[in-house]
Parts: C-alpha cells; sequence; structure tokens
C-alpha cells in the first residue's frame, strides 16, 4: 500500500483495523494496537512464542503494564532514565493491564521501548502504546526500505517522512 499521511496513520493505529509502519531509530516498526496484536501474528506469520514489544511515546506511558515491587520500580526508573529513548528493551513482569494477545504463551513477561526518533515518539504519543516488532516474515532479515514494506506487506499502511 503507498504511504499515508500522518493523520491518517494516527487513525489507523486508533482504529485497531489495520497494521501501520513507521521509522524507529532502529529498523522500522510493524505496529497495531496491543489488543490487536493478533494482526502482527498473522502477517508476519509469526510464531505465538515470540512475544511483541509494547513501544510508547515515554516510558511513563508504559509502566502501567508492568508490575514489581518499589525496590524493582526504582532499579527499572533508573535504567530507563539512563538508556531511554534508545534502542534498548526492558523485559519485565506484566501487569494484568497487558493485553494476553501481547505474548500469547507466557503473558507474565512484557518488553518496553521507547524509540529515539522524533516520528515514531510523535505517533506513540497521539496513539498511546503500541504492540510492535520489526517488519518481516517470521525468520527473514528486516524491510529497512519502504518499497520493499509495501512490496511484501501491500496491506499495511506506511508512513515515512
Amino acid at each position: 500500500m503507498p504511504q499515508v499521511s500522518f493523520d491518517t496513520l494516527i487513525e489507523a493505529a486508533r482504529s485497531g483495523t489495520q497494521l501501520i509502519s513507521f521509522p524507529t531509530d532502529t529498523v522500522p516498526a510493524l505496529a497495531s494496537r496491543p489488543d490487536r496484536a493478533s494482526l502482527i501474528y498473522d502477517a508476519k506469520q509469526r510464531s505465538e512464542t515470540k512475544p511483541l514489544i509494547l513501544m510508547g511515546s515515554d516510558i511513563e506511558d508504559l509502566w502501567d503494564y508492568v508490575v514489581g515491587t518499589p525496590e524493582e520500580r526504582s532499579i527499572w526508573q533508573e535504567t530507563a532514565a539512563q538508556y531511554l529513548p534508545g534502542a534498548l528493551t526492558l523485559v519485565l513482569p506484566a501487569s494484568e493491564k497487558l493485553p494476553r494477545q501481547m505474548n500469547p504463551t507466557d503473558p507474565t513477561t512484557i518488553g518496553i521501548r521507547v524509540p529515539d526518533h522524533p516520528v515514531a515518539r510523535d505517533l506513540l504519543r497521539q496513539t498511546g502504546p503500541l504492540a510492535t516488532t520489526s517488519v518481516n516474515r517470521s525468520g527473514e532479515p528486516a524491510l529497512r526500505a519502504i518499497e520493499d514494506i509495501n512490496t511484501q506487506f501491500s496491506n499495511v499502511l506506511t508512513f515515512f517522512p
């Protein structure tokens, strides 16, 4: 599918009816609302034993999805303050708020991440946290060029400035 406007991408992410793709500080993301994460598994032909990453615009947007003692949270917050935004995924115990579709075979943990990319953070600020992974068929290299994404995932809405 050809590129869409940023506003169309936001609308699609909020509706949960269609997968979207956008740039991050590592590789382009394939994303959906967390409660619609099964769309990602289907599109990628991905095993449900491989959890997805919950991406947010700021770490504060993600804390409700994890659970831990005050001491654990303090350590996690220090780590997040030092390394996020950036290419770090914290794998932590999941709270009851996390939709099971994010990690179908082990809903007790979740990877959380804040990308260091202005487009990604602006999008996530407007949509809220999204279920994410790299754009590729499971087991294949991540697609980096929008042309490749549009060819291999023709039903995914893309935005690359």
